[in-house]
């Protein structure tokens, strides 16, 4: 993936709304969506907040993407300011407060809660600074928001399950793993897989899993495992790569054979070894270079003072923000039938990196050669 990638999806999703007229502003601000309508030029700093390092995307995809995309908007005279809150909302909040003493520009947060972090908006926005929630939508007085289409995300990874379950749906009972409680995307994830699956499948267990820990799912796993019989699982909707990985851990560790369909999302190494290796049956693929290019040009401009309506591709409400001018991108469901032309023609990942010397069978029998 790369920067032209990433303002190429942009572009198109913006041209939708090339005959609608939005304005800059989410919370009532000067209309070039910069409070106090300041002006700046290259020489920005941006502060990059992420939320944690359990999920290898933040750290191999997120933050690289946005170190490269404002380094090109700005000629290599921006800087991004980096901290990672490892899942601690009380950190990440300190972590808004260091920002602020350092002046930065405008701040990128992805949010450990999206509730505990609205105070810590309000005293950047009180700092002259804007602030685009990234991936999660923080609430507070945000200015802009980029993320996937979330509920999107879950009844994509619904209609996949459905369609691996097939004509036996209704024979068993499946398990449904969801994520965090804190996380604003889990609400949506199981919103959208819900949609799909109620009234279709029979839910046995369902949980909400705490921090979106991969050894959290395996125990929430093993006690679905015994609560309803290793023989009557026949499906798993998971809400993320981590938590499937201790979901099929949890499953052969009970001897459960042959495995039931288990999603995913994020497309992570190891979960995309697992669908090549016949384990996991699906992942929902999400473009990082799109969503984090939007966040970089978001907050360039508004860190300059101007308009972003030729960014975003809807309004969103958050509970505590209306019409927050967001870019959202659409995820895709990667199987065994397209991993070549998702992860590698993409350049996530090599087929080098894929087909490790376990998998090498597994990749010539899908094509990865």
């Amino acid at each position: 993936m790369n920067a032209q990638l990433g303002r190429a999806a942009i572009a198109v999703a913006a041209s939708a709304l090339a005959a609608v007229s939005l304005t800059a502003c989410g919370s009532g601000d000067d209309a070039d969506g910069r409070p106090g309508g300041s002006t700046k030029g290259d020489d920005i700093k941006v502060g990059l907040l992420l939320p944690e390092d359990q999920t290898s995307r933040y750290e191999k995809f997120d933050k690289p993407l946005i170190e490269k995309e404002v380094a090109m908007l700005t000629r290599g005279k921006g800087k991004v300011l980096y901290a990672n809150a490892k899942q601690d909302a009380t950190a990440q909040s300190a972590q808004v407060d260091a920002m602020i003493a350092k002046k930065v520009d405008v701040l990128i947060i992805d949010a450990v809660d999206s509730k505990a972090i609205a105070g810590a908006v309000k005293k950047a926005k009180d700092a002259g600074i804007p602030v685009v929630a990234y991936d999660r939508l923080a609430e507070g007085p945000i200015d802009a928001y980029t993320s996937f289409d979330n509920e999107d995300v879950g009844t994509v990874q619904g209609k996949a399950l459905l369609e691996a379950l097939g004509d036996k749906a209704r024979d068993g009972q499946i398990v449904m793993m969801n994520g965090s409680v804190i996380d604003p995307n889990a609400k949506d994830f199981k919103a959208g897989a819900h949609a799909v699956l109620d009234g279709k499948v029979n839910v046995g267990k369902e949980y909400d899993t705490v921090d979106w820990k991969p050894e959290n799912a395996h125990a929430n796993m093993a006690a679905a495992i015994s609560a309803l019989g290793k023989g009557k699982i026949v499906g798993v909707y998971s809400a993320n790569d981590g938590m499937a990985g201790g979901i099929i851990t949890a499953l052969k560790a009970a001897g459960v054979s042959p495995l039931p369909p288990v999603t995913g999302q994020d497309a992570e190494l190891a979960g995309v070894q697992r669908i090549v290796a016949g384990e996991q049956f699906m992942t929902v693929y999400k473009r990082y270079a799109p969503e984090a290019a939007a966040a970089s040009e978001m907050a360039v401009a508004l860190a300059r003072g101007e308009r972003i309506d030729g960014i975003i591709n809807q309004l969103v409400d958050s509970p505590t923000t209306k019409r927050v001018p967001s870019m959202l991108v659409p995820g895709v469901a990667l199987t065994k039938s397209n991993v070549k032309t998702t992860v590698v023609d993409d350049g996530v990942y090599t087929i080098a990196e894929i087909c490790t010397d376990r998998l090498k069978s597994a990749c010539e029998e899908i094509g990865l050669k």
